[in-house]
Parts: structure tokens; sequence; C-alpha cells
């Protein structure tokens, strides 16, 4: 069974093809991703803010997969991006690794970690079997 999440765009709001105003997700299971980094599988941090957030979007994309859920099924992603950092960076590499378009809150926070440029947390649905 294929769960719709349905994104709520006010006509009065500006519209964005990469990211909805809310997204109403159907009653059922739902995914909290915890924080993830731009750290690979060996543990090793990425240098440079794209690559960090690139492998931080895969990173959550590997655990919804574990969940047995997509990024077509997340109603929320927040990404906090260090102090300092220029966005622009970070806004190419989400275009280029997360395609979905979903409800996205970015925010700058104090570096969590030395070395640590961003961190992104996810709500998803998790589709009925």
């Amino acid at each position: 069974m294929t769960v719709q999440i349905t994104p709520v765009d006010p006509p009065q709001l500006v519209t964005s093809p990469a990211f909805a105003q809310g997204m109403i997700v159907p009653a059922g299971s739902l995914l909290f991703v915890g924080g993830q980094n731009g750290i690979d599988g060996e543990g090793n941090i990425l240098t440079g803010l794209g690559p960090q957030t690139a492998q931080a979007l895969r990173n959550v994309k590997a655990v919804l997969a574990e969940a047995g859920t997509g990024p077509e099924h997340v109603a929320k992603l927040t990404i906090f991006l260090t102090a300092g950092v220029d966005p622009n960076e970070a806004y190419a590499a989400s275009a280029a690794e997360w395609t979905t378009r979903t409800a996205v809150t970015v925010v700058t926070v104090p570096m969590s970690r030395p070395g640590i440029l961003v961190e992104i947390e996810a709500v998803a649905a998790i589709p009925a079997v």
C-alpha cells in the first residue's frame, strides 16, 4: 500500500518547486530520523559544506530505506547549518541529492562538533505492507 503525502501550498504564499509550505501525512507509522551529518560509513567527516550536505542526505536516505520507506514519504526535513557558512553550497548539494518536494526548515546553529558543517533530520511516513 502506498502512502500519499500531500503538499499544502496556500495560494497567498510563494510556491517553490523545491519545498512545500506544509505536508499532509495520513495516519499511520512515522519514522523520525535523528540528525545525520556529512560522515561516511567509515566514520570520516567529508571536507566542505557541499560534500557534507550530500553525504548527510545519503545517510538520511539509508535510514529511510532501512525502515522500509523513501524520500517520497518524507513530510519534513530540518537542516541545521553551522553559523557563518554560505548556504548556497548546501542548497546546490541538496538539489542534486534530494529531488523530492517536502516541507523544509533551514536553521543556522553553532558548530555541534569540530568539522561538522551540516546536520539533517527527517520525519517520514512508513507505508503499510
